[in-house]
């Protein structure tokens, strides 16, 4: 992680949301922001291996974030979506959130067999996401060796458990607490 105090700046932060001790990170202003969001994609863009494939991008804000790398990439984007979503044959996995249970889906086929993807969302907390993301991806047949954010809240450990599965980790700024 660099020092990306200009992009930092543009978070905002909401505190007690959606519960009372959370500091909401809010991402929304930095997407306002024509140059910090140029320079957010830019600088994650550096970030990327050479050797990737394909971007996935968790439903909602991490679509936002993957269709900006794909273009300065020039490379495909797959949507991990939430369920009801996809209309053709898929696959799905359940995990677990900081505040409940969720479920991720998408479409077999759309990641070929030994294809090298990047997993990219806005914020990594406990890791629920993303790790249910890196699961379905390997379901799918992928191989996930790098995951990219904007935001890490590491005293949340998400990070750490990527990490720990032989996944490189890489954000642009880190807040700390929740």
């Amino acid at each position: 992680m660099t020092d990306n105090a200009d992009l930092a700046a543009l978070v905002r932060n909401i505190p007690d949301y959606p519960k009372a001790g959370i500091m909401f990170r809010d991402v929304s202003t930095l997407l306002l922001d024509g140059h910090g969001f140029r320079a957010t994609i830019d600088r994650l863009a550096a970030m990327v291996a050479p050797d990737t494939e394909l971007i996935a991008g968790i439903e909602a804000r991490g679509f936002i974030v993957a269709a900006g790398l794909s273009y300065a990439l020039g490379l495909g984007k797959l949507m991990l979506r939430k369920p009801g979503k996809l209309p053709g044959e898929k696959i799905g996995t359940d995990y677990e959130l900081e505040y409940g249970t969720d479920r991720i889906e998408m479409h077999v086929g759309h990641v070929q067999p030994g294809q090298k993807v990047l997993l990219v969302d806005d914020l990594i907390a406990t890791g629920g996401t993303a790790m249910a993301g890196v699961d379905l991806i390997t379901q799918g047949g992928g191989i996930v060796r790098q995951a990219l954010f904007i935001i890490d809240l590491p005293e949340l450990g998400g990070a750490a458990k990527l990490t720990a599965r032989g996944i490189e980790v890489g954000s642009l700024i880190g807040f700390a607490g929740h």
